[in-house]
């Protein structure tokens, strides 16, 4: 079983997209269920209907999954094995105030030393224990061995005792820490591989401990993705409108392209191009580089205009609000010059919007509109063509520009004649 566990605290950034597609097709090579868990413990941070924005994004993906569980839903469980951890002494109650906590990170700060929990409550006479009406956290006691990590993608990671710490489990509302939550939720789902951000490669030893105090030996696999960086080097954030999957969409890069590009950066793919359908048959996580992948806009946009050159002429006319194959071809002419399907629609909508002519053509515009009018319809352009020009008797820029800007509306663009194959049947609604 593999999991995908998003927080629905915000749009989804691309860098969870790829661990949700890497997730999905590796379960698929292994024949091996996949499940969405939404992580939503954190209420405050919580956005109403994120989970729901999550799930449509992944269905739009084509990204399968067996079931949806919430994290929430399984607090009774965490506290239970928090509970069980206390009665074997492997957890602790920790009755340190926030105000003491902050005190002992200032003072290693200042020494320039990381912090570390003294384990101040870790030996508390029982009496101390039970009579003590002060607010506690829970804290499983810190290993007394290094633990190591291998790792899918980095190698073998080794953790000090000290670097794992005794680390809190529970807040003193009773409500369970992230590592803990994640923990026994990977235990109850029977996980046997978690591929996630290597933002997360400090929790996996905590969560390896957690694990073992509870006496889950089953041994599950890792691999943590190298971080995206943008085109200044640095980590991609929420400040770049290129890391939300909700605005690249809404840019017009297809589902397919996104999924394309973000399993290409940072691998060794047989081909450029390609659809998660067929990364299924060659890809593998060793291949995945161990140094971060640079997000290039200009790639995702060469990637995304040869999708859009795959796509049938009448799905692609549905993209500029048609669903006519002689549309798609037309659409098909302009792939040169733009690359996402927003682009696509503004080329498209000028033909058939209210034309903006410039003074010096009005004139003769005024000639051709009710010289086309009253055209009998032509099947081959330089028939068109000939028929305005002698009936108008205009020539030169005055024909050619107005005659431009009326079929296109735009006084650059692809060759004329090609356009009007294709405009040919709707000449009546683009000349007004």
């Amino acid at each position: 079983m593999l999991r995908f566990a998003p927080s629905p605290t915000g749009d989804m950034h691309i860098g969870n997209l790829r661990v949700a597609i890497f997730n999905y097709i590796v379960s698929k090579q292994r024949n091996e269920n996949l499940i969405i868990r939404i992580e939503d413990t954190d209420k405050e941070r919580n956005i109403e209907g994120k989970d729901k924005e999550i799930l449509d994004i992944l269905n739009l993906f084509g990204i399968e999954y067996s079931q949806v569980m919430y994290q929430s839903e399984n607090v009774r469980f965490h506290t239970a094995m928090a509970l069980q951890l206390l009665v074997e002494m492997k957890a602790f109650n920790c009755f340190c105030s926030t105000e003491w906590l902050d005190k002992k990170r200032d003072e290693a700060k200042e020494s320039k030393t990381a912090y570390r929990y003294d384990d101040a409550c870790a030996s508390l006479p029982h009496e101390l224990v039970i009579d003590n009406e002060n607010p506690f956290t829970v804290r499983i006691r810190k290993p007394l061995e290094a633990i190591v990590v291998k790792d899918h993608i980095k190698g073998e990671i080794k953790f000090d005792p000290n670097d794992i710490d005794s680390f809190i489990i529970m807040r003193q509302d009773k409500t369970p820490m992230y590592n803990f939550a994640c923990a026994v939720d990977d235990m109850l789902s029977d996980i046997s591989l978690v591929i996630r951000g290597e933002d997360h490669v400090s929790n996996t030893p905590k969560q390896i401990l957690i694990r073992e105090a509870l006496g889950y030996t089953k041994n599950i696999e890792y691999a943590h993705l190298p971080i995206i960086l943008n085109d200044n080097g640095k980590k991609m954030s929420k400040r770049d409108d290129a890391s939300s999957v909700k605005w690249l969409l809404e840019e017009g890069y297809l589902p397919s392209a996104i999924a394309n590009y973000l399993i290409l950066i940072g691998n060794k793919p047989p081909k450029e191009i390609f659809d998660i359908k067929e990364a299924i048959e060659w890809f593998s996580l060793e291949n995945i580089s161990k140094s971060p992948a640079r997000f290039d806009i200009n790639m995702l946009k060469h990637v995304n205009k040869e999708h859009l050159k795959m796509l049938d002429a009448k799905e692609l006319s549905r993209y500029v609000g048609f669903a006519d194959t002689e549309i798609g071809e037309l659409a098909k002419i302009y792939l040169e010059e733009i690359s996402t399907t927003k682009e696509l629609k503004s080329k498209i909508q000028l033909i058939f919007s209210k034309k903006e002519i410039p003074e010096e053509l009005k004139e003769s515009a005024d000639i051709m509109v009710k010289t086309i009018k009253s055209a009998p319809y032509f099947d081959e352009y330089d028939d068109f063509k000939n028929y305005i020009m002698k009936e108008s008797g205009l020539k030169g820029k005055n024909f050619f520009r107005p005659l431009r800007l009326l079929l296109t509306g735009s006084e650059h663009g692809p060759d004329i004649a090609l356009v009007y194959k294709y405009i040919k049947n709707y000449i009546g609604e683009i000349v007004k």
